[in-house]
């Protein structure tokens, strides 16, 4: 009998847990970074739409620690062990975007936003230990991102390129 996928869609700055029966969907990456954080063994996922590389940054009163690759990947593996009894050592990520969206001749650091969330996350992940098994990342087209908690493939549709699974 075929169970119905229900889409777990994950907004901008914002991380969500999937399982079994559960796809989880982000829409919008271009600077952003899609990390997908998963458990072969238990079928458990989580997806996080990081839109900045730290939260050192962060200003004023509200602060949303799924918009920072520094706070939000953390935030993501604690609730995975705790809620859904994986382990640190079994997690695996697949990462998507980064997106070099805009073009200036001035090429400041503060405008180079997604290849900063890339190396932010990629320096988060290392530090945690956990391995990035497959990534699409970079150009400068957009992207969206589904991601299977069961068979662990991530779909990947870029703008003006079409679709790929990894």
């Amino acid at each position: 009998m075929n169970k119905t996928i229900e889409v777990v869609q994950v907004g901008i700055a914002d991380y969500q847990i999937a399982k079994e029966h559960q796809h989880l969907r982000t829409v919008g990456l271009g600077s952003c970074v899609g990390v997908v954080l998963y458990d072969l063994h238990s079928h458990v996922a989580g997806l996080a739409h990081i839109m900045l590389p730290s939260s050192n940054i962060s200003k004023g009163s509200s602060f949303n620690l799924a918009k920072y690759a520094d706070t939000a990947i953390p935030a993501m593996v604690s609730e995975l062990n705790h809620t859904f009894n994986t382990t640190r050592n079994r997690l695996h990520a697949k990462i998507a975007g980064g997106a070099q969206m805009f073009q200036f001749s001035n090429q400041s650091d503060t405008m180079r936003v997604g290849p900063r969330n890339v190396e932010a996350v990629k320096e988060t992940l290392q530090s945690l230990n956990i391995p990035i098994l497959v990534e699409e990342i970079g150009g400068t087209n957009g992207r969206t991102i589904e991601f299977d908690p069961v068979t662990s493939k991530l779909t990947v549709r870029t703008i003006y390129k079409g679709t790929t699974t990894i």
